[in-house]
C-alpha cells in the first residue's frame, strides 16, 4: 500500500485499513477512495486475510466526501464502487467508528457487516441540505437497519445523532468507551477470523441476498438521482459548495 491516505496492516488474518487524512477528518477524495478500493480488491484475492477492520485516524472516522470541490462523475463512480466492494467482500468487514461519521462515511459504515462505535461518535446525513443525493446503497442499507420511516427522517432532515441512538436504531452493534474502540473492534475481528474458512462469507452472502436484495438497484437509482440533481444545480450553487 503506497498511498499515505490509506494505511494497511495485516496480523493474525485481520487486515486493518485506516483512513488517513486526519487533518481533513478523513474526508473522502478520489485518491483515498481509489486506494481503499484497491485494498479491498487485493484482500478479496488473499486467502491469508480472514477479516477486515475499517477505521479512521485522528479525531473522526470519516467526515464524508471532501466538499472543497463540486462532486464529479469520477467521485460518484468511485464512492459507489467502494460501497459495492465492501458489501461484496468475501470476508466480513468490521467498521470501527469514532468522532464524526458523516455522509459517505456513514454509508460505508452501513455497508460493513458489523459496526462498533465509540460512545463519543456522532452521525449525520447532510446530503439533502447540500442538494446532492445519498450514495453507497444507503437507500437500501439504512431502511434495512432502521426502518423506512426513520430512514426518511434521517436522510431528509439531516439531524445529527449520537452513538447511543445509532445503537438503539440498529445501525451499530456495540457502543464502547472511546479508549476501548480499537481493542473491541479487533476482539470482534478475532472472533470472526476464528470461524472455519468460508463460514462468514457464506452467511454474509445469503443474508445479503435476503436482507439487501435491492442493494444493486439502490446503487443504480442513487447514481441516476445524483446525476440528475447535479445537472439541475445552478452554477452559483456549485460555487457555494
Amino acid at each position: 500500500m503506497t498511498d499515505p491516505r490509506l494505511l494497511c496492516a495485516v496480523a493474525d488474518g485481520v487486515m486493518t485499513l485506516t483512513l488517513n487524512r486526519p487533518d481533513k477528518l478523513n474526508a473522502i477524495d478520489n485518491p483515498l477512495a481509489q486506494a481503499l478500493l484497491q485494498a479491498l480488491r487485493a484482500a478479496a484475492a488473499d486467502p491469508a486475510v480472514r477479516v477486515l477492520v475499517l477505521q479512521g485516524a485522528g479525531r473522526a472516522f470519516c467526515a464524508g466526501r471532501d466538499v472543497s470541490a463540486a462532486p464529479t462523475e469520477d467521485d460518484l463512480v468511485l464512492v459507489q464502487a467502494v460501497s459495492q466492494a465492501i458489501v461484496q467482500q468475501p470476508q466480513p468487514v468490521v467498521a470501527a467508528v469514532h468522532g464524526w461519521t458523516v455522509g459517505a462515511g456513514l454509508e460505508w459504515m452501513l455497508d460493513a457487516d458489523i459496526a462498533v462505535a465509540a460512545d463519543s461518535a456522532r452521525f449525520k446525513l447532510p446530503e439533502a441540505s447540500l442538494g446532492v443525493f445519498v450514495t453507497g446503497g444507503l437507500s437500501a442499507t439504512l431502511p434495512a437497519s432502521a426502518g423506512l420511516a426513520r430512514a426518511k427522517a434521517l436522510m431528509l432532515l439531516g439531524e445529527a445523532f449520537t452513538a447511543a441512538e445509532a445503537q438503539s436504531w440498529g445501525l451499530v452493534w456495540q457502543v464502547v468507551p472511546a479508549e476501548q474502540l480499537a481493542a473491541q473492534a479487533h476482539t470482534v475481528a478475532a472472533r470472526l477470523a476464528a470461524l472455519q474458512p468460508g463460514v462468514a462469507g457464506r452467511f454474509k452472502k445469503v443474508l445479503h441476498q435476503i436482507g439487501l436484495a435491492s442493494f444493486a438497484q439502490a446503487i443504480a437509482l442513487e447514481s441516476e438521482a445524483q446525476r440528475a440533481m447535479s445537472a439541475a444545480r445552478p452554477p452559483e450553487a456549485e460555487r457555494r459548495d
